[in-house]
């Protein structure tokens, strides 16, 4: 078997993109989502990167996903935007309510975002990242298709519920906080099984409710949650504030997302912008320098996200790798439209 494909990020975006196109996407919404997809693979997240690609294509082959959809958007009271993803792919949903809620905020102080009839929705950090350079505080939580039992039980019920925060600081590029409720995202989990590869002890039970280092039995059984009973309450609240806030489908309703079988999903994500200066008076930035100054003090330790911005400046060097299972199966899916 020949080795890793080793591509630009900018080759990658285009078979990705070319790949979606070829599967019944339109050419923006594809767009859309080979940048989150390349930007995810760039980062190191390769659970929300170009493994996607081929379940993203056939769902949207098959309608399960709607890739000619158009996002929109409506003001329901002063801070308050609803977004309709319109069953299609998330990130242009996303890409929208980020472009409305910034403004939102700089009037309002505070802006919330909700948005329904959607889909996987990724790398959270990513979304918020991007309003934090934008001088805004950034929350993002979405739910997900059901992974975990709730605590107690065997049951995959609600997904791994990721959540994120992103904050500006004086100097450098922004602090972000993004992680799934589950010991890992269950993305880690999908890319070993591609390729083959075990996972560690402690991440998944298999459908019988025992510990498995298998891939495959771990995606058939259920995720364990962060922290025991109380990752699982924290993955409960964010069940509350996605699925019954946005008017989605829980966990254990949505189809799932690693295959073209059912309909749309109908999942939830909700998004708040928060300008910090009212609320500070003036005084976030220099809080958040002495928070990250705090980090420089002790030997070993660094912020979150350190690793990704990392894998970032390396992606951009020297571009990324790709398996080549998975590069010859996206390119199988633009010799089967050809």
């Amino acid at each position: 078997m020949s080795g890793p494909i080793r591509m630009t990020l900018q080759e990658a975006e285009g078979l990705a993109m070319d790949a979606l196109v070829a599967c019944r996407t339109s050419p923006d919404t594809a767009r859309a989502t080979a940048r989150a997809l390349v930007q995810a693979e760039a980062d190191g997240q390769k659970g929300h990167g170009l493994s996607r690609v081929p379940c993203y294509a056939a769902q949207s082959r098959n309608g399960k996903v709607d890739g000619f959809a158009r996002p929109s958007v409506r003001k329901l009271a002063p801070s308050v935007l609803r977004v309709d993803a319109a069953h299609g792919f998330a990130y242009p949903a996303l890409d929208l309510a980020v472009a409305e809620i910034a403004p939102l905020a700089r009037s309002q102080g505070i802006a919330l975002a909700t948005i329904h009839r959607s889909h996987h929705f990724g790398q959270a950090g990513a979304v918020v990242e991007r309003l934090a350079d934008r001088g805004l505080v950034g929350l993002l939580l979405g739910n997900a298709p059901k992974a975990m039992a709730f605590w107690g039980g065997r049951q995959p019920m609600i997904g791994t519920n990721p959540v994120a925060i992103a904050a500006p600081v004086p100097e450098g590029p922004p602090l972000v906080i993004d992680m799934a409720l589950s010991q890992v995202a269950r993305g880690k989990v999908m890319a070993a099984q591609q390729v083959g590869e075990p996972i560690p002890e402690g991440w998944a039970l298999d459908p019988d409710g025992n510990p498995t280092t298998d891939a495959a039995a771990a995606l058939k059984g259920s995720m364990l949650p962060i922290g025991g009973a109380k990752g699982a309450a924290l993955a409960l609240m964010v069940e509350v504030l996605s699925a019954a806030l946005t008017s989605s489908h829980f966990g254990w309703e949505a189809s799932s997302l690693l295959d073209d079988v059912g309909p749309p999903p109908d999942l939830g994500q909700t998004l708040v912008a928060i300008d910090p200066a009212p609320s500070s008076e003036g005084g976030f930035l220099s809080r958040m320098g002495d928070l990250i100054a705090a980090f420089a003090r002790e030997p070993g330790v660094r912020p979150p996200g350190s690793r990704r911005l990392e894998n970032r400046a390396r992606a951009a060097r020297e571009g990324i790798t790709l398996p080549p299972t998975l590069h010859a199966e996206i390119l199988s899916l633009l010799e089967a439209a050809a």
